[in-house]
């Protein structure tokens, strides 16, 4: 059975030299850990020698997040892993969570050296993956107050507008026929997102969109890469062909970006492109301050592909599962579209500025983002220095993981936890996804909560308007009740009828 793992893992392992680098690194693994062996230590499954835990990972759901629940729910909320050579903690509950992101925040503001975020973000030099300190504090600063701030995020109001029209005029013209929803929603949440970052002028937006749209598919796997578990295996990424797949598709963006960047220091373009985000760092980097907090070119091109990859996938499965969950409960399906109905029949169009007075929507959407956080497991943060949780010693370098899908259907903080009920949220104001209530952290907490959260609803609100104001929605004939979780990588298609005579401004 382990040499079955091991072949999965490593399918290159078998020829003579891989095998005696394979033997030589495995001792020298085995004498470390027996060496370094905690006390102490919180609760986990049982280990297998070189692999740790990794085996309960391939034996369980396909989905990481799924299988971590099921451990921790024979092992506790605060469940110790060892993959590979990384000691791992995984956090399952609001009480622990809140340990993590409020008590213990300064202690896990470090992110693990990642390969991906390493090679695909120019050395982790953006926001998610920097490592913690001044430049970091800069960078969050630049991204809090000025690039994703409220009235930055209003600025993009007008392509918001004009792309969500785009959607739903050609969504329009298959009156009465199957439509493919998702690949829709996923089209127009990219060209909104590279209209902002770029401009209107982005003569080469497809070919930097299937670039990205590849680098989000690879950063998926998050810490779960072979590389990322066995660091000190420098041969390994030799071996599984990561390294080397990692750099091509960053070859391909930086050279897009680097174009991008040269044609608007040239003054190329139209007009709009300097209310671009890329305009907006060129220039922040022109006047920033000290030498430490100093921008860089890298820098600039870092933080637009966080962009990207926090900002279009996240943002169109959200939108997907919202339409799903309504789906699977028609008489919230109306509710929701009689209310859009009702706010926006005099204008016959949705307008951003009233979406506000949708508080039925925004229910929908804060109980899609409990059930389906688009980040099931959070963005891994890494302990600086040993610190105590729930009573257990956790050491320094211990990769965490926060499961909030997991957390999400806590029955410990949710009533009917696994039912879709957005009405739990209508007379709760208080309970909000912005890092104060540890029981619903879609977006994280603390000094590392994600910065774009604006920007992210705003993608999705306006979007989701539309298609309850315009459009009745139902499941194919065919239908499928049971819907797969994993949605985000397949195509879905509805029947459609309209609702009403579609108008534009």
């Amino acid at each position: 059975m382990e040499l079955q793992f091991l072949f999965f893992f490593f399918p290159g392992i078998f020829k003579p030299l891989s095998l005696l680098l394979f033997i030589i690194s495995l001792i020298t693994i085995l004498f470390k850990a027996r060496s370094r062996s905690q006390k102490n230590l919180p609760p986990g499954p049982w280990k297998l020698p070189f692999l740790g835990s990794i085996h309960h990972l391939v034996v369980g759901s396909d989905k990481p997040y799924v299988t971590l629940r099921n451990l921790a729910r024979r092992h506790g909320p605060l469940m110790h892993l060892k993959l590979g050579e990384r000691s791992t903690i995984v956090v399952s509950s609001s009480e622990v969570a809140k340990q993590v992101f409020k008590t213990h925040d300064l202690i896990f503001a470090q992110r693990p050296n990642l390969l991906c975020a390493e090679i695909f973000l120019y050395n982790s030099s953006e926001v998610a993956f920097s490592p913690y300190g001044i430049r970091w504090r800069h960078l969050r600063k630049l991204c809090t107050l000025q690039l994703f701030s409220p009235k930055r995020v209003k600025s993009f109001q007008s392509i918001r507008e004009a792309e969500v029209r785009k959607m739903v005029r050609d969504i329009s013209t298959n009156i009465g026929r199957a439509v493919n929803l998702w690949e829709k929603i996923y089209a127009m949440t990219f060209v909104i997102v590279t209209r902002a970052a770029f401009g209107d002028s982005c003569k080469d937006q497809e070919a930097f969109i299937l670039a990205v749209k590849e680098m989000v598919r690879m950063v998926r796997v998050q810490g779960f890469c072979v590389n990322d578990m066995f660091p000190s295996q420098k041969w390994l990424p030799l071996i599984t062909g990561e390294r080397r797949r990692f750099e091509e598709i960053h070859r391909n963006c930086d050279t897009l970006l680097q174009k991008f960047i040269d044609d608007s220091k040239s003054g190329d373009g139209e007009e709009g492109d300097h209310q671009s985000l890329l305009y907006d760092l060129l220039n922040l980097r022109d006047h920033s301050g000290s030498e430490e907090a100093r921008l860089t070119i890298n820098n600039a091109k870092s933080v637009i592909l966080d962009v990207f990859i926090a900002g279009t996938e996240t943002s169109s499965t959200l939108l997907q599962y919202a339409i799903l969950e309504l789906l699977r409960n028609p008489k919230l399906l109306r509710r929701a579209q009689e209310e859009a109905r009702q706010v926006f029949k005099k204008q016959g169009y949705v307008n951003e500025e009233e979406l506000e007075k949708l508080k039925y929507m925004k229910a929908v959407l804060k109980e899609t983002l409990r059930l389906h956080p688009p980040l099931p497991l959070l963005v891994p943060r890494e302990s600086s220095e040993i610190c105590e949780i729930s009573g257990y010693t956790i050491p320094p370098k211990t990769q965490t993981f926060v499961n909030a899908w997991a957390i999400g259907r806590d029955t410990n903080c949710w009533e009917r936890a696994e039912e879709f009920l957005p009405e739990r949220f209508l007379d709760s104001d208080e309970i909000d996804f912005k890092g104060s209530n540890f029981e619903l952290i879609p977006f994280g907490a603390g000094r590392r909560i994600c910065p774009g959260i604006t920007l992210a609803l705003a993608n999705v609100e306006l979007p989701l308007a539309n298609l309850l104001f315009h459009f009745d929605w139902k499941l194919p004939l065919s239908g499928h009740a049971t819907l797969d979780e994993n949605l985000s990588a397949i195509p879905i298609s509805y029947h459609h009828t309209a609702s009403s005579i579609l108008q534009s401004r």
